[in-house]
């Protein structure tokens, strides 16, 4: 599932902008010097964040049109999947016991890595915390998490409709690759 910006407005699964990084000397230090006006704590989702979890995608589902009701169990289901870190994970920015946002990611194998590369899937990040720092410093969890599994390559995609949040991602050293391209199955 490509990855849908906190901003994005887009209507369905259409083919998006292939986008990755690879080590960035720098760039870390660089982000973690950002003032951010708000103090969260990035953490690994928990099960008793589930319920705002699904509520952050939801919103998310709103703006893309990705997810339709009946989805709900399914995505629960993955949500529980997650939590055990085997095939992804989700991070959460938590303000005192309040979720501002999450970033979900999958580690998938490909013989060209000779193992696991890491791609973004989901960043949410409630209005209110949007221009807080919240979606660069869970961005920059996901890539400092991937890069200590030992993952030498992570990547997300961009929909036509959030392309123009590519100089976000530019700034932690994503680089536009080329296009994705899918097929529904169901």
């Amino acid at each position: 599932m490509p990855c849908r910006c906190c901003s994005a407005s887009a209507k369905g699964d259409s083919p998006g902008s292939a986008i990755t990084t690879g080590s960035q000397s720098g760039r870390a230090d660089e982000l973690r010097s950002w003032e951010s006006p708000v103090s969260v704590e990035i953490r690994p989702a928990r099960a008793e964040d589930e319920a705002r979890c699904l509520e952050l995608l939801a919103v998310l589902a709103g703006t893309t049109g990705s997810a339709r009701p009946s989805e709900q169990e399914p995505i629960a289901a993955a949500f529980r999947s997650l939590l055990d870190g085997a095939r992804g994970e989700i991070l959460v920015a938590d303000e005192d016991g309040l979720l501002l946002g999450m970033a979900s990611v999958s580690y998938n194998i490909a013989m060209r890595y000779g193992g696991e590369y890491c791609q973004l899937e989901e960043l949410i990040v409630t209005p209110e915390a949007r221009g807080k720092n919240v979606g660069a410093l869970l961005v920059q969890s996901t890539v400092d998490r991937a890069r200590a599994r030992g993952c030498p390559e992570y990547g997300l995609y961009l929909l036509p409709t959030t392309e123009h949040n590519l100089p976000f991602y530019q700034k932690f050293g994503f680089e536009k690759i080329g296009t994705e391209l899918r097929q529904r199955l169901d």
